[in-house]
């Protein structure tokens, strides 16, 4: 949990959000339980999320007291601690690849092209941190030279599924006034769709390369990594507010700095270094949590 200077400074207001993995009338019972004292509680969904606003200097503390009271239950929650003011964003800007979708497509396109083992591995690294965005991009669209284009729409179509919650978020921050950017360090082929499907308004990745219907083996420069994803986030911001007026979601190391520039910085089921540079986290529950996290009740959803 990160608490960002100018938010430290700002206000002694915070907001905590607690969104449970499974509803049971002995874990919400547990969970009002957590709340800090004299706070003032809004229920979001009956039996599933909960916020309450109070007064602390030290908010990393209630974070850390409810987690482990949570712990200690066995309750599988998500949790967030954030400034009570201005938690509804204005820019939803999200990672494809594992977050808004549940695959790597750049793993599923080796598949097809008889190289997956070797492209799982050099993806594993990059995520991890290990191997710099650009040069494992590079490594792993050389293994797929001379996959045939057709294949790509055969792995759209055959491998790739939205997480849950993903139209949803999209949906219902569009429909109040807010815009929703793909940033992806994938490609073009597939963040087309998956905006189209789950309902953003735009998308950004890198071009994958091709000749005579078969892939090249390269991509085209310039390369979208981890800054042109700011970029994409300080661009898309600029007519309708300020870096504390977006959230970003992402998954792996190349989202850090979109992540820790936004106002909500959130890991998706992440690996470590982005939990622990991110203002809070999904670990348990589904991207309509970001919804919770933004004090958006369960009537407010806008299902489509």
């Amino acid at each position: 949990m990160i608490f960002k200077d100018k938010d430290m400074a700002s206000t002694l207001s915070y907001t905590v959000t607690i969104v449970l993995e499974k509803k049971a009338e002995s874990n919400w019972n547990f969970a009002l339980s957590t709340l800090p004292s004299a706070s003032k509680i809004k229920v979001l969904s009956t039996g599933k999320a909960v916020e309450a606003e109070f007064y602390s200097k030290t908010p990393n503390l209630s974070y850390k007291e409810i987690s482990s009271a949570l712990s200690k239950q066995n309750i599988s929650a998500d949790i967030c601690v954030q400034p009570s003011i201005n938690r509804r964003k204005k820019l939803l800007i999200c990672d494809m690849d594992s977050t808004l979708i549940g695959q790597e497509c750049i793993d599923e396109l080796a598949e097809f092209a008889g190289v997956k083992d070797s492209v799982s591995e050099i993806t594993l690294r990059a995520m991890l941190g290990e191997l710099g965005f650009e040069e494992a991009l590079k490594a792993r669209v050389a293994l797929l030279k001379n996959l045939p284009i057709s294949a790509l729409d055969d792995c759209y179509k055959t491998c790739i599924t939205l997480n849950k919650g993903a139209r949803t978020l999209a949906h219902t921050m569009r429909e109040n006034g807010a815009k929703a950017v793909i940033v992806s360090g994938g490609f073009t082929f597939f963040t087309q769709k998956i905006c189209a499907l789950a309902g953003f308004d735009d998308h950004h990745a890198n071009i994958l390369e091709s000749e005579a219907g078969r892939l090249l083996g390269t991509v085209s420069h310039p390369i979208l990594g981890r800054d042109a994803k700011l970029d994409a986030l300080r661009r898309h911001i600029t007519d309708i507010g300020t870096d504390s007026d977006v959230i970003a979601i992402g998954d792996g190391a190349n989202d850090l700095a979109m992540i820790e520039a936004a106002g909500l910085g959130i890991a998706y089921y992440a690996k470590p270094v982005v939990e622990g540079s991110a203002d809070c986290a999904i670990k348990v529950t589904d991207l309509t949590t970001a919804l919770y996290y933004q004090g958006y009740t369960e009537n407010e959803f806008v299902i489509r």
